[in-house]
C-alpha cells in the first residue's frame, strides 16, 4: 500500500557530533568512540572476513562480494534529494563507529560529488535507485538493480572504495542506512556485501493495546525511535487508560494532551513508523445516527490536523446482543450477529468514504471487529466480507486469543472468512492475563509458519506492560514480518540480546542467561506455548544424569561444568546492570533482576552442597542455606502499579527451584 512522508527536520545527535549540510562531519575521538544508543556495535560474531554479518531482519538477498572495506579517517559521503534528516543521521553514526573521524557532504550533481572529498579514499552514495547518478554507482561497486521496485525496498553495495545505498523510495533509503550500520565489522572495517531486500508484509510493528498500567510518554518516544532500528513501520495507539478513545471519544483532546500526541506523531515520522490512531467506540456508537458518525470523522480529523495518517476503528470487546440507541434498532432490528455486522459496515464504509478516501496521503482504514480470534463463519463475517469496502483493513489475533501457533493454514482459513489479507494482531508477549502473574515474556518470537506473508498483510505486536523489556519480542516480530521465509528465532534472539548490549559480548550473554530464565509463554488456557528456561533446565538434565551415574569422576566433571553456568546466572545481574545502557530496562526488569541475584545465589550453595556430600558425606548446612535463599528469592513481588495482575516475580520456575528442592536427594 503507498506511503508517502513529508521531509523531517534534523535530529538532535548525541554527543558531540554535528552534520553541516554541504560541509564537514568532525567526530571527536570519544563521542566516535561511544556507539549510539540508537545504532549499536556491530555483533560479536561479524567478521573481518568474506563471512557475512548478521543482519536483522534477514535481508531477502545478501551475498559477499569480497574481504572487508576499509573505512579510513575521511569519508565523503554524496547524498540524493530523497534522503530525510534522519536516513543521514544513521549513515554518519554507522561511519562514524566504524572510524570515520571527517565526512565531507555534497548533495548529487554537484561538483564536488564527481570527486573525492578532501583527500576521502571511500565515497558514500544515498540516494533514489531512479536516480541515474545512484543507479550508475551502485552497478560500479557491483550492486543489482531490481527488476520491480517494492515498495520499502532498498538496494546496497559495499565494495573496494565504493559504498552504495539505493532506496526504492524514502523509506527504503532509511532502511538500507539500517543495513549500513550493522555491517561495521570493527574500527575501520565494513563489510562488503551486494543486498537487494524489501518486506515481504507492508504491516509491522506493534500496538498498544494491553490492560493495567499503559507506558509512559517516555516509553512511547523510545518505543518508536527503535522500531526505525528494526524496519518496523507501524505503532497502533490505542492506550486502555486514554478516556479519549474511548468513554470520552466524541470528546476533543485537552491542549496538552494533543501537544503529547504531536509529538509522538513527530517522533514516529523522523523514524519512518505510522502512527496510527485508534478510537474505540462501540461502547456508546449508534451507529445510524449521522452527528455520531461526524463526530467519529472530526476527532480523526483533528489527528490528522496533528500529523497522523493512519487511522483505526476497534470494535472489539463489546456486546452485539443490545443497541447503544432506539435507532439503531429501528434501522438494524433486534440486536444480533447479522445486524452488528451491517451497523459496523455502514460506519467504516462511511470513515473510509468520506474521512480517508477524502485525504489522498492517509493510509487504508484499519479495524478490529467483534470477532477476532477465530476462522469460523458466522453472520457477522459473512455481512461484513460481503459489505465492507475491501480497502478496510481487518485485524484478526489467530485460532484464539493468545493462539499456541499460527499456521499458514490458519491464516488462510481467516483470509477467505474475511475476503482479504488479514493484518494479525499478535498477542505476544502481551503478560495481562492471569496465567502471565509475575512473568516477563522474553522468549524468542517463534511457532509462526514462514510464508505467512502470502495470507497476511501484517504483524503487529501486543507488547507487555514492561516497554523496554518488550524490546526482545518485538525485536522477533519485526524480522519474521520482514523475512518470514528465512526467518530464525534463535538468530533474531541473540540479535535482539547484542542490540540491548550495545554489543558487548559478555553483557549479551548474561541477557541470554536471564532471558532463558523468564522464557515460558502461556495461553489463556492450562496450556504453555513456549517452555520455561529451556537452557537452564538441559544443563540440569545432564548434571543430574551424570550425576546420577555414580562414578565420582563424572560427578565432579559435572559439577564444574554446572558451575560455570551457575557463575553466568549469579552475575548475569550485575553484568546487565553495568553493561545495558537503556536506563528504563533496569527499572522495569528489577525485580526480576533482584530475584535472580538471589536464585543465583542459591543455586551456588546448592552446589557447594552437592560438593560437601561428595567429599564428606554430608552437605545439610550447604542445602540449609540454599532452601534459605531460594525462600528469600521466591518474596520478591512485581512493582506495584506497574503491571496486571500483580504478584510474585516468577524466575525459572518449576526448573531452578525444582532442582533446588530435590539436589539433597540425588
Amino acid at each position: 500500500m503507498p506511503r508517502s512522508r513529508p521531509r523531517v527536520p534534523r535530529l538532535p545527535l548525541l554527543g558531540a557530533v554535528v552534520l553541516l549540510a554541504l560541509g564537514t562531519l568532525s567526530v571527536p575521538a570519544q563521542a566516535a568512540g561511544e556507539p549510539a544508543a540508537t545504532a549499536p556495535s556491530p555483533s560479536p560474531g561479524a567478521s573481518a572476513s568474506t563471512a557475512l554479518p548478521v543482519v536483522t531482519p534477514t535481508p531477502q538477498h545478501m551475498t559477499s562480494a569480497g574481504p572487508d572495506l576499509r573505512v579510513p579517517k575521511r569519508v565523503h559521503l554524496v547524498l540524493g534529494d530523497d534522503v530525510d534528516a534522519s536516513s543521514t543521521d544513521v549513515i554518519q553514526r554507522a561511519l562514524a563507529s566504524a572510524g570515520a573521524r571527517h565526512i565531507t557532504t555534497s548533495t548529487a550533481g554537484d561538483g564536488a560529488s564527481a570527486s573525492r572529498g578532501h583527500g576521502a579514499t571511500l565515497t558514500v552514495v544515498a540516494g533514489s535507485i531512479k536516480d541515474r547518478p545512484v543507479t550508475d554507482a551502485l552497478r560500479a561497486a557491483g550492486g543489482t538493480v531490481p527488476d520491480t521496485l517494492a515498495t520499502e525496498g532498498y538496494s546496497l553495495a559495499s565494495r573496494g572504495d565504493s559504498v552504495v545505498l539505493a532506496g526504492n523510495d524514502g523509506d527504503g533509503i532509511y532502511y538500507a542506512a539500517q543495513t549500513l550500520r550493522q555491517l561495521v565489522t570493527g574500527k575501520h572495517s565494513l563489510a562488503s556485501v551486494s543486498v537487494t531486500d524489501h518486506p515481504a508484509m507492508p504491516l509491522r510493528g506493534s500496538i498498544e493495546g494491553f490492560y493495567g498500567a499503559p507506558w509512559s510518554h517516555s516509553d512511547r518516544l523510545d518505543q518508536l525511535a527503535f522500531y526505525g532500528d528494526i524496519k518496523a513501520n507501524t505503532y497502533i495507539y490505542t492506550p486502555k487508560d486514554d478516556t479519549y478513545l474511548r468513554e470520552e471519544w466524541r470528546e476533543p483532546y485537552p491542549a496538552d494532551k494533543l501537544a503529547d500526541l504531536r509529538e509522538l506523531i513527530d517522533q514516529a515520522t523522523a523514524h519512518h513508523v505510522d502512527f496510527t490512531y485508534a478510537l474505540s467506540p462501540g461502547l456508546s456508537v449508534c451507529y445510524s445516527d449521522p452527528d455520531d458518525v461526524n463526530a467519529l470523522e472530526e476527532k480523526l480529523g483533528t489527528l490528522y490536523e496533528q500529523g497522523a495518517r493512519s487511522f483505526y476503528v476497534a470494535l472489539d470487546d463489546i456486546s452485539y446482543t443490545e443497541w447503544n440507541c432506539d435507532a439503531d434498532q429501528e434501522k438494524y432490528g433486534a440486536p444480533g450477529k447479522a445486524g452488528a455486522g451491517q451497523a459496523q459496515a455502514d460506519l467504516l464504509n462511511a470513515v473510509q468514504h468520506d474521512f480517508i478516501d477524502a485525504h489522498a496521503d492517509a493510509e487504508p482504514l484499519q479495524f478490529v471487529p467483534t470477532e477476532y480470534s477465530d476462522t469460523a463463519d458466522s453472520a457477522y463475517k459473512s455481512v461484513l466480507r460481503e459489505q465492507l469496502d475491501p480497502k478496510v483493513v481487518v485485524q484478526w489475533t489467530g485460532t484464539d486469543v493468545v493462539p499456541p501457533s499460527i499456521s499458514l493454514e490458519d491464516a488462510r482459513a481467516a483470509s477467505a472468512v474475511w475476503g482479504r489479507k488479514v493484518f494479525l494482531w499478535d498477542n505476544y508477549p502481551v503478560n495481562d492475563y492471569g496465567q502471565t502473574t509475575g512473568r516477563l515474556l522474553m522468549a524468542p518470537y517463534d511457532k509462526r509458519e514462514a510464508g505467512l506473508h502470502q495470507a497476511l498483510s501484517g504483524i503487529v505486536l501486543n507488547p507487555m506492560n514492561q516497554a523496554a523489556a518488550s524490546k526482545v519480542a518485538l525485536f522477533g516480530g519485526a524480522s519474521f514480518a520482514w523475512n518470514d521465509e528465512d526467518y530464525d528465532p534463535d538468530r533474531t534472539w541473540r540479535a535482539a540480546a547484542a542490540y540491548l548490549a550495545d554489543g558487548d559480548p559478555a553483557t549479551a550473554r548474561a541477557l541470554l542467561a536471564f532471558f532463558d530464565t523468564e522464557h515460558l509463554a502461556p495461553t489463556f488456557g492450562d496450556t504453555n506455548w513456549q517452555p520455561q528456561a529451556p537452557e537452564l533446565n538441559a544443563r540440569l538434565a545432564d548434571f543430574t544424569e551424570a550425576w546420577n551415574s555414580g562414578s565420582p569422576a563424572h560427578r565432579k566433571a559435572a559439577l564444574r561444568k554446572l558451575a560455570a553456568y551457575a557463575d553466568v546466572l549469579a552475575g548475569a545481574p550485575e553484568q546487565i546492570r553495568a553493561g545495558v545502557r537503556d536506563p528504563a530496562f533496569l527499572a522495569q526488569t528489577k525485580p526480576w533482576l533482584d530475584a535472580l541475584d538471589v536464585w543465583g545465589d542459591a543455586l551456588n550453595a546448592t552446589l557447594d552442597g552437592l560438593r560437601a556430600q561428595l567429599h564428606s558425606g554430608s552437605g545439610d548446612a550447604d542445602f540449609a542455606r540454599a532452601a534459605d535463599l531460594a525462600e528469600q528469592a521466591a518474596a520478591f513481588t512485581t512493582i506495584p502499579d506497574t503491571t496486571r495482575p500483580q504478584g510474585p516475580v516468577k524466575v525459572a520456575d518449576g526448573v531452578l527451584d525444582t532442582f533446588i528442592e530435590h539436589a539433597p536427594e540425588l
